[in-house]
């Protein structure tokens, strides 16, 4: 969940070939040195100290400990919420469950970082979609990428739309913020799930609701956490929020994602940056207590 101030950006692969040598075909990437990502934790650390910062996110769903004292209620159920934005990122932000192949340092800047499908996908399911999909700055997307989706909810009387400015509300100055996260492996595969059906929304018992999240990609990981986005590599995240990672992962139609990309809600046309993980167990919450 990405963030920069107070919205979203808060204005945020053989037969079979193993998923992760998709990488390649996003083309050579020259990722900065281990020292980089050593001095932003660093440089993390010493920007928190002391300062009262709440656990942070992304972190390895699959360890359980964290020494932040920081306690904050855990928000409500997502049917209880309203639906404020959608969103994704190259590569999950989180560790975990089907996604523990390390996508290497990236730039320095959040991009060709984080964590991809540990799982296998056929040729089949690799043929070549020869159309730039979410192309930007910083690359596209391509068949066998991973993408970690975040469904964001708030407890604040809000519609879906853009930025984390969408989950905010004049009459609720704190409203409290979910965030329901399914990591996706792209395929080109027009029998495998639709992006665009997944992102469905519409109320629901009263709520604004994402009306599709997959229900079959094992029990969530829930824990307190934060948003999330490269622009807090340096420094904590001010936002609480509640997460429900889900550990597995599930196969989404590559076109579908483009179509979603160039007509939303949300004006996503691109997957965002990913954070760096956070290993600092005095910025990570305790997983189950």
């Amino acid at each position: 969940m990405k963030t920069t101030l107070l919205f979203l950006s808060a204005s945020a692969v053989l037969f079979p070939v193993l998923a992760n040598a998709a990488g390649s075909s996003s083309g050579d990437v020259s990722h900065v040195a281990d020292s980089v990502i050593v001095e932003q934790r660093e440089t993390l650390a010493a920007s928190t100290s002391g300062k009262g910062f709440g656990p942070q996110s992304p972190r390895d769903i699959d360890a359980m400990a964290g020494n932040n004292p920081r306690i904050f209620a855990t928000a409500p159920a997502s049917s209880e919420m309203n639906l404020c934005n959608i969103h994704f990122h190259k590569n999950a932000e989180h560790k975990g469950g089907e996604f523990t192949t390390y996508a290497g340092n990236g730039d320095g800047h959040g991009y060709q970082s984080g964590y991809r499908y540990s799982g296998q996908l056929s040729d089949a399911e690799l043929a070549s979609y020869d159309k730039d999909v979410g192309e930007g700055e910083h690359g596209g997307l391509f068949v066998g990428d991973t993408i970690e989706v975040h469904y964001v909810y708030s407890t604040a009387q809000v519609e879906p739309g853009a930025t984390l400015g969408a989950c905010l509300s004049d009459a609720i100055g704190n409203p409290q913020l979910r965030v329901e996260a399914q990591v996706m492996v792209l395929v080109n595969d027009r029998n495998a799930l639709n992006f665009v059906e997944l992102a469905k929304h519409g109320v629901k018992n009263g709520t604004q609701q994402a009306l599709n999240i997959p229900s079959n990609t094992g029990t969530p990981v829930l824990y307190a956490g934060s948003t999330t986005g490269p622009s807090y590599n340096e420094k904590g995240s001010p936002f609480q929020v509640t997460w429900n990672v889900r550990p597995k992962v599930t196969k989404v139609d590559i076109q579908s994602v483009d179509e979603w990309l160039q007509d939303n809600v949300y004006k996503e046309d691109h997957a965002h940056g990913v954070r760096n993980l956070i290993i600092n167990p005095d910025l990570l919450s305790p997983i189950g207590n």
